[in-house]
Parts: C-alpha cells; structure tokens; sequence
C-alpha cells in the first residue's frame, strides 16, 4: 500500500537534494523549474534496497534479492529484480508519476553488452556502464498543483518512512568546496580531425554503409570542488525538462538533457521524441524567429530526422502490439535557452507479454544519437571517437513499481571523475551535410554549458 507524507513546496527542489544527499546513492531528476518552461514532476530518491552493476562486461550488485552471476546478461537481471519488485498497478494515484523503484543509468557503451562493437576507442572512465538501485521511497515535487509529498511503497516501513520525513523536513548549513576549472577545455577532435572523420562518414554512405552517423567530440578539462555547486549553475544557465544529477564514487554526472528516450505509462503506452535537427537561437526577436524558420523548413534536417522516426518505429515495433506504432507528430520545433530543435513524436503500445525492460533493451541506445543503420553506424562511431562515450548518449532515468517508465538520451550531459570534467557535443551527418556548419553545430549545443562552469 502506498503511504504519503506532505511536505512542504518549494519551486526548485534543490534544498530537497542538499538534505538527503547524505543517505547513499541520491538521485534528482530534475524539471528545470522554475526556468524550464517544460517539465512538471521532480523527482529525489536516495538509500537503495540494493543495487546492481554492470562495468566491462561483469554484473555485481549489492544486498540483491535475486541470483545473478558475474556473467548475468545485464538486462536479464534488470528484468529479475523489475519482477521482484513490481506491483499492482492499482496501488499508483493519479498524479503520482513514481511509487519506488528502479532509478538509475544506462551509459551509451552498455549496447556492447546486446551487439557485438569494435573495441579502438579509448576507454578512460570509471562510470559502470550500467548503475541501477531498487528505491523504496520517492519524494515528487508536482509544479501543476504545487504539491510537495513523500511516497513510500510496500518496500519501506512506517518508521523508517518517518525518519525520511524529518530528515527531508530540516534544514541543514553546510560548507561545500566552490566547483572551478583549473585548466582550459580541450576538444578529443581538432578541428582538422573533426573534418576527417567527416569526410570518412561521407564515404561510408557513398558506399552504401549507412544514412546517417552521429559524430561527437569529447570537450575535458581539469577541475576542483563539488560538482553539485557546478550542477546549480548549469541548471540556471541551461534550463531543460529532462535533467539529472547524482553522485558517484569517483565524481558525479550532471545532466542538463531536453530530450526524451522512452516513457510509459501504466498500461504500456510507449512515447519516445527524438531530436534532430538545430539552429542557435538569435540575439533578437527577428533573427531568432528567422533561424526557428530556417530549421523548420530545412529538408537537410527534416530527412535526418525522419531517418531517425523511421528507425525507432522499426524499434518499437519489435515489443509493440501489431499496427500500434504510429507517429502523431513530426518536426516540432521546439525553443530552449541557446538553441532552437527539431522534435518528432513515436508512439505505441507494447505487447501484453512485454515489459518494460525489454523495451529498453529493444530500443538502446537510442536511435537519434546513433544513425541509421544503428549497429554498422555504432560501429562506425567507435572507429572514428577516440574515446568511449560512457554516460554521453545513453540514459538516466526510472522504472517504477507499477511498470511506468521515463527514460533521457543524455545529451548535454557532464561526467565529472578524479578531478576532471568531460563535456560531448555531436550531430547527424548525412550526404548532404556540411562539414563547417555540423563542427559549428556541436559547439551552439554545449557553448552555454562551457561558458557557464568557464566562470565559475
């Protein structure tokens, strides 16, 4: 039976984090409120029941209820734990997005554990491909109704659920290490080298390879302090509906994403928007409205971005029910604080004997920051990154009780370890790309967030 104890509403939940970050494993998924113009639900969790992991092709977890094996297909024993824990979805009230359960990530290099890609990017970070923690209790902030509860499930008990409360009640003061750089950002790709590995992809699709592949470059730099001070600023200058933070051992990753990967809810109605396509915004009203017209009437952008629909259609037509599929929406434009996208809308329903986790297996990583076709432009992706792209491209994000999901693409994602800070940009490059406009493309993407820790 869920139990719900009203706390206090704040509009940016920030303060929420500071006083239960302390328990283990504390997860924000974050709205962006108040300057997001998107988003309602945040989203805290912290103190899993257990946890599991997946880190170079080994499967580890801690005080776990099921049986696994270092060698346990990661998704295999995802799909364990969601049985063991999931219950009726009767037990969920409306408005209540989230009642417990699985939080955590799923780093773009966990696809090596469903294909089998080339190994010649440089792997140089510590994050396990894949964290997952079984949560007994949520706090949900509601800025529709401007509610703020704690939700506990049949996981947690009265008392444990009371201390939670106080603690989530009290304010605390402490001293946190200013975050700053202490070295200048440095791209993984110059500018030369971007242009090569450009040129590669262009033959790649000549030669009937593939239609379109998202190339990155890795911006790092050497920093010190608390990422949590750098994620407040980040979330000022960069507000998004999808956004996320959390600790890990070595650092922490700080997600500013817009974009969504796959949501269901209760009775299985899938939902995923990539993005693809995107113009800087302007410095004035008229430029600015000229570059949102410029992007919704690009057939350079409309033809990546229906590449893109047509692959995650094929995608979730795997779980789907028959004809389900459908896509009530296509290039959307849609404004965020630095750039203007281009957003579609896929839908479905999954098949009575699917889950939620085999949708995401199905489905991952997501096809809009791949190509088409996914493997061969994966593969494609590790010959010409230098380096493994770790948390950028994969996703964070919930699987609850009840079997409701939402799910990122971490995009405009940070990963900060031993001291350092690694920030990804990337595009879709297709025939007709020009090299010169897809480099400064990357750039309109992540300059704000650059910009933003620059000065701290």
């Amino acid at each position: 039976m869920l139990r719900c104890i009203a706390l206090p509403y704040h509009v940016s939940t920030t303060d929420y984090y500071e006083r239960i970050r302390d328990l283990g494993n504390a997860i924000l998924l974050d709205s962006g409120k108040p300057c997001s113009e998107r988003g309602r639900f945040d989203i805290l969790v912290a103190a899993p029941l257990c946890e599991l992991s997946y880190r170079q092709g080994l499967l580890s977890g801690t005080n776990l209820p099921i049986s696994i094996s270092p060698d346990t297909d990661p998704f295999a024993a995802l799909e364990k734990l969601y049985q063991y824990s999931h219950t009726d979805p009767k037990h969920l009230p409306e408005n209540v997005p989230f009642n417990g359960g699985l939080v955590g990530h799923f780093s773009y290099d966990l696809g090596r554990a469903i294909e089998r890609i080339p190994e010649q990017a440089i792997d140089d970070t510590l994050l396990p491909e894949m964290q997952v923690g079984l949560y007994g209790w949520s706090i949900v902030i509601d800025h529709e109704i401007k509610t703020a509860n704690l939700y506990g499930s049949h996981l947690v008990d009265e008392t444990a659920l009371r201390k939670i409360s106080k603690k989530a009640s009290t304010s605390i003061r402490s001293v946190k290490k200013p975050f700053q750089l202490t070295s200048k950002f440095v791209s993984n790709l110059d500018e030369q080298a971007y242009h090569t590995s450009l040129a590669k992809i262009d033959d790649y699709i000549h030669a009937g390879d593939c239609y379109q592949v998202n190339l990155a470059q890795r911006f790092s730099a050497k920093c010190d302090g608390d990422p949590w001070e750098a994620y407040k600023q980040l979330r000022r200058a960069a507000p998004t509906h999808y956004a996320a933070y959390f600790d890990t051992e070595h650092g922490a990753v700080l997600s500013l994403s817009p974009e969504k990967f796959l949501s269901t809810d209760t009775q299985g109605h899938v939902i995923t928007q990539p993005i693809k396509g995107t113009r800087p915004r302007g410095g004035d009203e008229t430029t600015d409205l000229q570059l949102a017209n410029e992007l919704k009437n690009s057939s350079k952008d409309k033809a990546e971005n229906v590449m893109i629909v047509d692959l995650l259609r094929n995608d979730l037509s795997k779980v789907c029910q028959h004809h389900s599929v459908k896509v009530p929406s296509l290039f959307a434009i849609e404004s965020y604080k630095n750039v203007h996208h281009l957003v579609s809308t896929v839908t479905g329903t999954l098949e009575p004997n699917a889950s939620p986790i085999s949708l995401l297996k199905e489905c991952f990583p997501g096809g809009s920051i791949t190509g088409a076709p996914k493997i061969r432009a994966m593969e494609i992706i590790d010959e010409l990154e230098p380096h493994r792209r770790s948390i950028y491209c994969g996703s964070i994000g919930y699987i609850g009780l009840t079997g409701q999901i939402d799910t990122s693409i971490t995009i405009r994602t940070l990963l900060v370890e031993n001291n350092k800070v690694h920030c990804w940009a990337g595009g879709g490059i297709v025939a007709d790309s020009i090299s010169e406009m897809e480099y400064q493309e990357t750039y309109d993407k992540v300059n704000n967030l650059l910009s933003t820790l620059t000065e701290l």
